[in-house]
């Protein structure tokens, strides 16, 4: 998964609902469009296209499907975040050091 398949599956508003509800533990499909204004397939929907970003997995327990988040699916969108704290970082201390030349 790449970290622009994570933002992309990520910038529907509804998905983001989805993907959100699942941060306490798995649940199934009916449980989740119970407390979203869309109904059940449109939930599946999103959840395919979340699944597809490698964001979310899927285990059968009996005839219901419940889903939940893959911690590590968001690994590679973290590791880009960081890289722009790093990137900050660096010019500020760069700023910081030709401040301090400057004053010389």
């Amino acid at each position: 998964m790449a970290y622009t398949d994570a933002i992309t599956a990520l910038s529907d508003p509804t998905r983001r609902a989805v993907f959100e509800r699942l941060r306490a533990g798995p649940r199934p499909v009916g449980e989740m469009a119970a407390t979203l204004p869309v109904s059940r397939p449109a939930v599946s929907q999103h959840l395919k296209v979340l699944k597809d970003a490698g964001l979310v997995e899927e285990t059968r327990h009996g005839t219901k499907r419940f889903y939940s988040v893959r911690r590590d699916g968001l690994d590679e969108l973290r590791r880009w975040i960081e890289g722009f704290w790093d990137d900050v970082l660096a010019a500020y201390k760069e700023a910081a050091d030709d401040h301090d030349r400057s004053k010389d």
